[in-house]
């Protein structure tokens, strides 16, 4: 009996490699943003994707301001950040490099829109009108914060932290930033007993105590708590 019997090599399978996982909208801020996001939407067909951040929600005075920008994909500013983790310098260095080779679109909104629209509001009508002022008609937004502004022209993202993980989305929170601190600058030499180039309309305790010492000027958003109640206190001491 021939004890040698027929072995069977199993033949060697090679597995197709994995796709590359598409970026988690909703993750934490990464360490600096990329062009991911808006790489994913170009694969899938998208033609103009934009970037859209504010400046300017938390101030007692002055304007929310919004930009909206699409970047080249081939030409993109090296050291885009989000605009708070970056110098004045730098922002403005990069403001310069950005409207160079990106469509740009700014758009504020000033305390008498805030006032009727409330913050949110005022804000998110103010990015579909930038969105809608690009020469670019944008088929794809990505936003920072959790809102998708009504009245896009196109499909909105929302990215919380977005301005730290999207390259479109940084470049627009410097253009917003870099225009809403020249504007606070203007407002400065028309009330400069306020002191609005240095503290940007915050509550700081410079500002404060001029708000309490002249009280509200034109620049202030009259629904907001500090400026709400000296105008109450003002009406009442009146009547």
């Amino acid at each position: 009996m021939n004890s040698s019997a027929a072995c069977s090599v199993p033949k060697e399978t090679t597995m197709p490699p994995k796709p590359a996982p598409a970026p988690d909208l909703f993750a934490a801020e990464a360490d600096h943003p990329d062009f991911s996001h808006e790489a994913m939407f170009y694969a899938r067909g998208a033609q103009c994707v934009v970037g859209v951040d504010e400046a300017g929600r938390g101030p007692l005075a002055g304007p929310v301001v919004v930009a909206a920008v699409r970047l080249d994909p081939d030409r993109i500013p090296s050291g885009l950040n989000d605009s708070k983790k970056l110098t004045a310098e730098k922002r403005e260095a990069l403001f310069a490099e950005i409207t160079a080779v990106a469509d740009v679109a700014v758009v504020s909104a000033p305390p008498s829109d805030i006032l009727s629209l409330n913050i949110r509001g005022a804000t998110l009508a103010a990015m579909a009108r930038a969105v809608r002022a690009l020469p670019c008609i944008a088929d794809r937004v990505l936003v920072d914060g959790r809102d998708v502004p009504p009245n896009l022209p196109c499909g909105g993202t929302a990215l919380i932290g977005g301005d730290g993980r999207s390259v479109s989305i940084a470049a627009a929170s410097i253009i917003a930033k870099v225009m809403r601190d020249r504007m606070c600058a203007i407002m400065d030499c028309d009330a400069p007993l306020f002191g609005f180039a240095g503290h940007k309309g915050y509550s700081t305790p410079q500002h404060l105590l001029a708000l309490n010492t002249h009280g509200p000027c034109r620049h202030h958003r009259t629904a907001f708590a500090p400026v709400a109640a000296l105008l109450v206190a003002g009406s009442l001491a009146a009547s």
